[in-house]
């Protein structure tokens, strides 16, 4: 009897402490919230210059229990935000767009749910069917969104079986100024 209560005030405190990828992800995440890093384009799509020769902003602007916003300003183009959304042991990743007048894009709300927990620092976000509705071309997308507190923060994105592929990266080891609030939002 003495033998299981010592196992078990043993064993308690490590189960309690274990924690899964997707909740230290998303601890990662949080600890951003409120700060906004400047990014460098790492690689685009041959062709598109849309991000090139632009100052590129992520703001982690909104932060909730169970939903993360980031902005994600393109110079002054302030249309884009990634939400993140916690849905039980998976990640949902929206693309929502919006034109200067706060409506929204032709083209939003596209993106993907992870198919497992993750890693601790790393997320990938598969296109959904939704997406496919919304951008045909985007079904074989595969976001990556990647966090290493106090260094560095990746977006990315494979469209598998082609050469496309999109990466900034944004360097978590100093804060900038908050850009604007995003179009269609409340400041």
């Amino acid at each position: 009897m003495k033998r299981i209560a010592l196992t078990t005030l043993l064993i308690a405190p490590l189960s309690m402490a274990w924690a899964s990828p997707l909740d230290e992800y998303w601890s990662n995440l949080e600890s951003l919230c409120g700060n906004a890093y400047e990014g460098e384009l790492i690689q685009h799509p041959e062709g598109e210059t849309d991000f090139v020769g632009h100052r590129l902003v992520m703001h982690v602007r909104d932060c909730s229990e169970d939903r993360i916003r980031i902005p994600f300003v393109v110079g002054d183009d302030l249309s884009r935000t990634w939400v993140l959304t916690r849905k039980d042991d998976r990640i949902e990743l929206k693309h929502d767009h919006r034109h200067d007048d706060g409506t929204p894009e032709e083209t939003t709300m596209y993106g993907g749910t992870s198919t497992n927990e993750g890693r601790a620092n790393e997320q990938y976000f598969p296109a959904g069917e939704d997406t496919r509705q919304v951008i045909e071309a985007a079904l074989s997308n595969v976001w990556v969104m990647r966090v290493y507190p106090d260094e560095k923060f990746t977006y990315g994105l494979w469209r598998l079986g082609t050469p496309r592929v999109f990466q900034v990266d944004f360097d978590l080891t100093e804060t900038v100024e908050p850009p604007p609030a995003p179009w269609g939002w409340e400041d």
